[in-house]
Formats: C-alpha cells, sequence, structure tokens
C-alpha cells in the first residue's frame, strides 16, 4: 500500500567536479558547471509546494561549490532536513559557514588505516577527515562517518568503530557498495558477509537500513516486480539546473527546468518517463542506496518494515524527526 504519494527526497547536484578520484566512481570524469543561488532559491521554493521534505546537496564534490553555505542555509531556513556528504578535503574551510545548517553530515571513511582509505579515494584525505571530525565536534556538530563496505575493507570495520566512532561519540553509517554506470564495485558479499554486517549494524552507535541486505540478498530491484520508486519518491537536479529522470544513474532523460520546476514535475511527458521507475532493462539487479532508502519509506512492502526501526532509531538519535514534526 502506497503511503506517500508525492516526492520526499531532492537530489540536488551542485556540481559534478570532484577532488578525488574515488576507484567506485566516476563522476569525477564529467565536466561540470556550478549551480546557481538564483536557481537554487526558485527550486526550492517549488520543491516545497511539491511536498519535499529533505534535500540532500551532493556532487562531485560539493564543497567545491563556493555558495555550498548559502544554499544549505537557505534550504535549512526554509524547513527542509538538509544533508550533505563530503571527502573532507575542504571542511575545514567552510566548517564555521556550515556550522548549524546541515541536519545530516556525512564524512566519507572507508578504512582506519590511512594508506588503504587513499588510495581507495586517489588522494590525500585521510587527514583531512580526521582534523574535520576534531573541527566540527570543536563548534558542537555531530557529523556521521559515512563507510562504503566492500570485500576487502568489511574486517576494518571494527577499527573505525572502535578507533575513531565511539571514542568521537559519533554514528557510524554502513553504506554497502553498488555497481552503477559500468563502475566496478569489486566482488559482491557474500551471505556471510552480510550476515556480519547486519550484526554489526545492530550495535550502538551504528546505523545499517537492513533492508539493503535483504534487497541484496533478492538479488536486487526486479523489473517485473520493482521495489524501485526512485522517480516518484526522489527529484534529481543537475548542475545544468535540469530535471533528470529516472534517476541519475540512468539519466534517460533531462529536462531543462528553467523556473518551473512544480509545473514541469506534474507534466504529461514526466510522469509518463516517471511511471517506468524501476522497470527499464538496466533497473534489473539495481541496488542503489540513495534511490532504494526513499522508496523503502513511501509503501508497505517486506522492505519498508525491514528499514522501519533502523530509520527510527537514526532519526531518534539525530534530533531529525523534531524538524520533520515542526516543518
Amino acid at each position: 500500500m502506497r503511503l506517500v504519494r508525492h516526492p520526499v527526497l531532492c537530489n540536488y547536484y551542485v556540481t559534478y567536479r570532484c577532488n578525488a578520484k574515488c576507484s567506485f566512481c566516476d563522476i569525477w570524469e564529467k565536466p561540470s558547471p556550478y549551480i546557481t543561488l538564483e536557481d537554487v532559491a526558485q527550486n526550492l521554493r517549488d520543491l516545497k509546494r511539491l511536498g519535499v521534505s529533505v534535500v540532500d546537496f551532493t556532487g562531485g564534490e560539493p564543497l567545491l561549490h563556493r555558495q555550498i553555505h548559502e544554499f544549505v542555509g537557505l534550504a535549512h531556513d526554509m524547513g527542509f532536513i538538509t544533508t550533505l556528504t563530503t571527502n573532507c578535503l575542504l571542511y575545514p574551510k567552510y566548517a564555521e559557514k556550515l556550522r548549524g545548517k546541515v541536519d545530516m553530515l556525512h564524512f566519507s571513511l572507508d578504512s582506519s588505516e590511512k594508506e588503504v582509505h587513499d588510495r581507495g579515494r586517489g588522494v590525500a584525505c585521510f587527514d583531512f577527515v580526521l582534523e574535520s571530525i576534531r573541527v566540527a565536534r570543536e563548534l558542537g556538530e555531530r557529523p556521521d562517518v559515512l563507510f562504503t563496505v566492500f570485500r576487502e575493507n568489511l574486517a576494518d570495520l571494527e577499527n573505525v568503530y572502535q578507533q575513531i566512532t565511539r571514542p568521537n561519540k559519533l554514528v557510524l553509517i554502513l553504506n554497502p557498495a553498488f555497481e552503477y554506470n559500468g563502475v566496478d564495485a569489486g566482488e559482491q558479499l557474500t551471505s556471510e558477509e552480510l550476515d556480519y554486517l547486519s550484526a554489526f549494524g545492530k550495535r550502538p552507535g551504528v546505523y545499517l537500513n537492513e533492508a539493503f541486505i535483504a534487497l541484496r540478498r533478492d538479488g536486487g530491484n526486479h523489473v517485473a516486480v520493482p521495489v524501485c520508486r526512485a522517480a516518484s519518491t526522489t527529484l534529481v537536479i543537475s548542475p545544468s539546473n535540469e530535471l533528470v529522470l529516472p534517476c541519475y544513474h540512468l539519466g534517460e532523460k533531462k529536462f531543462p527546468i528553467e523556473g518551473r520546476l512544480f509545473d514541469l514535475y506534474h507534466s504529461t511527458e514526466v510522469q509518463q518517463l516517471a511511471a517506468l521507475e524501476g522497470r527499464l532493462p538496466a533497473c534489473e539487479g539495481c541496488t542503489i542506496n540513495c534511490y532504494m532508502q526513499p522508496s523503502f519509506a513511501v509503501e508497505t512492502s517486506k522492505y519498508f518494515w525491514q528499514a522501519l526501526p533502523s530509520t527510527l532509531k537514526y532519526n531518534w538519535d539525530k534530533g531529525t524527526w523534531k524538524r520533520m514534526l515542526t516543518r
């Protein structure tokens, strides 16, 4: 049964540019403009009319945009739940300007060992993550550590938990790796490794959407009976101010927004394409977390009930439920 029939999330790409070269991502290879404050302001007004509650400012590396603090500040003041993920190379520079404006601030860290993390990210950023944690805590911020899980770093979860997140009283978010656009995410986790990850996710101070584990055991999205609701739950806006459908990773079609996001979203052409969510050939086997998370939340299914306990646990810990109630 569908619980919510309007989009709840906007993935707002402020730029595709990135100052890292992660082995599991190809976005840094793309040329890209930067979004403008004027377009952001207009689109946020339309997102509010559409019922969106969460705006994720993303990239690329979102902190490469010199006005990123203005974007998140505007969204925050309008009552949106704001999220931002960074590799931390620029966070110490922007920390003061971002203070109090990002509800869910994520620092990417994939190993407790500097050499391992930096090799995977293609740039020396491990020390910047640790420095960013120190700076954020001094400012009273509560960032999360986002750990992208591969077979090769699964064994390092314990060290990151014991040495970094627990001593700093931070939430450790487990982000199982996924494949897209032909990018090799490495060998898939075995059933036993998924068991280990699931058990780890039940620890204090750890967040894992258990539905991600169930979806992987089920072979991902199936086009015959899709669980993906990417296009109806999530609006993707490009740095060129385009509405991208059905999701960023497929990008079947891009619609120029031109100050009319609300009407564009409700147009026949957009809705017809949105109706194909999870049913396109490339959707078979998909497990992309950022689209499955809202998909699980808008209709009752086994994934909804599996996701609910961990989602409530995280939102309670971060206090975002209070902002949702007072939007």
